[in-house]
């Protein structure tokens, strides 16, 4: 998963940075409210942590904020070292997922973060099949078919269109998508993902004729969103 990280004592930030990637995760740190927000607007993660008392827009107002801009639905888990009633019934009321108080111990912080992604996740786990009228995602044998007819997609465009369509409706950022289709690839670069958008928008007609629009969002990323009642 990709982390966005509101945290402003660094040794924290360190250790929390350190166990997120040795689970798999990357984890992008900032240690102010309102560079964490101006940050998020033009980048796409799968979850934010936030921490409460930061410099600048303090953890509970980044939390109004995100829940006032973001169209999807981003889980947000707070840990932090305030730890009275009121402020974790005024954090979950304003839309936090989970509230953990520091100090936080490293297997429950995983599961806690893994807990709120499945609940919030568009797909069941062991979910082979994906369907979004007139498209039809074979997961056990990496095929797509559009109308019942098998579209002609390599691997990498199969996989990118596995992540859009778990993604719908959300504005994901060129580094987001790179990273989740191609991983943490120095020699990729952001064009690969423009190409292979094109290409996928041109075999699937993600366009007004199938519902379906694959849209390119100015100076952040791409798209996929639901025209007509399916």
């Amino acid at each position: 998963m990709r982390v966005a990280l509101l945290e402003d004592d660094q040794d924290q930030a360190n250790l929390f940075i350190a166990w997120l990637k040795a689970s798999g995760h990357s984890c992008e740190h900032f240690r102010s409210g309102k560079q964490f927000v101006r940050n998020i607007r033009h980048d796409s993660f799968d979850i934010l942590i936030l921490d409460w008392l930061v410099p600048d827009l303090d953890g509970y107002e980044v939390l109004r904020w995100v829940r006032q801009n973001f169209e999807w639905r981003i889980p947000v888990l707070f840990v932090t070292a305030r730890d009275n009633e009121e402020d974790i019934v005024r954090a979950l009321e304003q839309g936090a997922d989970d509230y953990i108080v520091k100090p936080a111990k490293q297997r429950e912080l995983l599961a806690r973060l893994h807990a709120v992604v499945r609940r919030l996740s568009a797909l069941e786990e062991g979910q082979v099949v994906i369907t979004f009228d007139p498209f039809l995602i074979d997961l056990s044998n990496h095929e797509v078919k559009k109308c019942g007819t098998r579209v002609d997609v390599t691997q990498k465009e199969y996989e990118l269109v596995v992540f859009l369509f778990r993604n719908i409706g959300r504005v994901l950022s060129r580094a987001h998508i790179l990273e989740s289709v191609w991983g943490r690839n120095p020699d990729i670069n952001t064009r690969t993902v423009d190409t292979h958008v094109s290409r996928i928008r041109a075999k699937l007609l993600l366009a007004t004729e199938t519902g379906w629009k694959l849209s390119s969002i100015y100076q952040h990323g791409y798209r996929l969103e639901r025209l007509t009642a399916a």
